[in-house]
């Protein structure tokens, strides 16, 4: 099984930015504990900051892949494109959000992402990947 985490605009700066809402850990310890408990699966990673990039990414790996999670940060409330292009491919796609949107600013309360999503996990803190990928391996 092959899976890719794409993160977007300033996720590059977990563990560093606003502790008191994303932890203190940056993301690529993270990811490596991830790897490690889940050997089985190939597990890929891509962030960037710049919404097109997010897009060619999807493109990319969306026939290829047996499965996306994408936090999308920011641009899932303002990315008409961003959904588009989770409609353009195959592979499935789990909206996942560190914090719980919901109780934060009003605007976070949209998701232009998630119609086109499987599911969307938030509030869980970098357990919502770990339950995204485990959500992956359960029988369709």
């Amino acid at each position: 099984m092959k899976i890719i985490i794409i993160n977007g605009p300033n996720l590059n700066l977990l563990g560093i930015r606003e502790k008191s809402i994303y932890g203190d850990q940056p993301f690529d310890s993270f990811l490596a504990t991830l790897r490690k408990e889940y050997a089985q699966i190939s597990i890929d990673y891509f962030q960037s900051n710049t919404e097109g990039q997010l897009i060619d990414k999807l493109h990319e790996v969306g026939f290829s892949y047996d499965g996306i999670i994408l936090n999308a940060a920011a641009y899932t409330h303002t990315s008409v494109a961003l959904g588009d292009a989770i409609a353009a491919i195959k592979t499935p796609v789990i909206e996942v959000h560190i914090s719980n949107v919901h109780a934060r600013e009003e605007f976070r309360h949209k998701s232009y992402i998630a119609k086109y999503c499987k599911g969307v996990i938030a509030g869980f803190g970098f357990n919502s990947y770990r339950l995204a990928l485990t959500q992956f391996l359960l029988p369709a």
